[in-house]
């Protein structure tokens, strides 16, 4: 590869890393690891070509330029979250990646604009995943919960948050976010 090519999958990386948080390469050796799927097996549920995937992961391609693709990304990252916790079994996995592969997706943005906090749509589920998984990388859903077990007689509002969100599904983050809006 000569110095330009480098050049461009640093910035391609780095243009991934403003993007999704990190580059697609680590995100989607993790997504293969921790769900123990291969590339043509994570090309396929994501609904991309191998070739394509293989570009994203080696800096070659920057952007997933399909939003369905990358809301079936969000979705196996909080499947393999799932996963690690031992909240979904592996057979419970398989069919999980099996309803992904299928989902649609859609844009984080409807034609009318973005979803509202009270809608419960793609907005909310964002921001309580971003919630989720900021907590999840810094402790073990176990270390969570005892964290709120020793907070909850002195402050117990936090405490159902460490919990909610540090343990809990999505769908309990999102009700617990909506019913706090306002």
């Amino acid at each position: 590869m000569d110095t330009a090519q480098q050049e461009a999958t640093a910035r391609a990386r780095e243009l991934q890393r403003s993007w999704y948080g990190e580059s697609l390469g680590a995100l989607f050796r993790r997504l293969i690891d921790d769900l123990g799927l291969n590339q043509a097996r994570l090309a396929a549920v994501l609904g991309l070509s191998a070739p394509m995937l293989s570009q994203l992961m080696s800096g070659q391609r920057a952007k997933i330029g399909n939003p369905a693709v990358v809301q079936r990304v969000q979705a196996l990252q909080e499947l393999a979250v799932q996963v690690a916790d031992g909240s979904v079994s592996a057979g419970e996995a398989t069919d999980r990646m099996d309803e992904i592969k299928k989902s649609q997706g859609g844009s984080v943005l409807t034609a009318s604009g973005p979803t509202t906090a009270g809608s419960g749509g793609p907005t909310v589920r964002r921001v309580v995943r971003e919630i989720q998984s900021l907590l999840r990388s810094v402790a073990a859903a176990g270390d969570i919960i005892d964290a709120a077990d020793s907070l909850a007689a002195t402050h117990p509002e936090l405490a159902e948050f460490l919990r909610v969100y540090g343990a809990g599904r999505t769908a309990e983050a999102v009700a617990h976010y909506e019913s706090h809006q306002n």
